[in-house]
């Protein structure tokens, strides 16, 4: 069994506070990927329609041997299919190709305001939910305007939220507005994506002083602020380094000093004029 701590949302499910994320890793290696990651003691998995990698991934999920209550899959609904028929099609597929009855969490990938029809999208969320397709529904990408509007709207408030959210993009007042709202902050490319993040000497002089490394640290960062994180990799020994991360604390001087390294600096796409479809 894995020891990873658990996060309860809204509605009372519980989701692994760390998973393991496979964007950008191609079917044919999606198996593998995840079959590692679940052999190292990760039982959440995140996924996405657009990844075109769900079909893999949930050949490593039947290989794995593990019970269906053991595991957490997440997938997502992709921009095109916002309207509420397609958005129904949507999670058949979806399911169909992971090779599930249900997800346990499946989220609006992006809001695409500029089309205007991630409300409808949310009404199909909750029917899907209704139908037991779904343990949970949230949503990827939202900004605050965009979660109370699907708030004031529908009659479900989304468990989670999954955001861009590092070191140096720290997201205090999407975390702050979940908060007030009871939603789950769950963080994506939570190590910057490879773009310089993890070689900061803050971070190195931290990892030293803990025996471990930046990319130890920062995870250790996420969950001490209680975000759900995913961090992804297709390299065996970063998957297992990854998870090992609950040996050891960050202290207040530690906290502080991540703290300092936000520059406000998305490595992504920003929610508000992404057009993806």
């Amino acid at each position: 069994m894995s020891s990873v701590p658990h996060v309860t949302l809204n509605n009372g499910e519980e989701i692994p506070q760390l998973g393991f994320g496979v964007w950008q890793v191609p079917d044919d290696q999606a198996t593998d990927a995840v079959s590692r990651a679940l052999e190292a003691g990760y039982r959440h998995i995140d996924t996405a329609a657009i990844y075109r990698n769900e079909a893999g991934t949930g050949k490593a999920l039947a290989a794995s041997g593990l019970p269906r209550e053991e595991l957490f899959v997440t997938t997502k609904l992709w921009n095109s299919d916002h309207g509420y028929d397609d958005a129904l099609r949507a999670i058949d597929v979806s399911l169909e190709k992971l090779g599930l009855e249900y997800v346990d969490l499946y989220l609006i990938h992006w809001p695409t305001p500029m089309y205007d029809q991630y409300v409808e999208a949310w009404k199909a969320m909750e029917q899907i939910y209704g139908d037991g397709k779904a343990k949970a529904i949230g949503v990827s990408n939202f900004r605050p305007a965009h979660l109370r509007r699907v708030i004031d709207e529908g009659t479900i408030v989304p468990a989670i939220n999954q955001i861009e959210l590092h070191p140096n993009f720290s997201q205090a007042e999407s975390r702050g507005v979940h908060a007030e709202l009871g939603i789950a902050t769950e963080a994506y490319s939570p190590l910057g994506s490879g773009k310089g993040l993890l070689d900061d000497p803050k971070l190195a002089e931290i990892g030293a002083k803990h025996g471990r490394t930046p990319a130890q640290v920062v995870l250790r960062w996420h969950l001490q602020l209680g975000n759900v994180v995913i961090p992804k990799s297709v390299t065996p020994a970063r998957i297992k380094e990854n998870i090992d991360v609950f040996g050891f604390e960050l202290d207040a001087d530690d906290i502080a000093a991540i703290a300092a390294l936000d520059t406000n600096t998305r490595v992504g796409a920003d929610p508000e004029t992404a057009a993806f479809r």
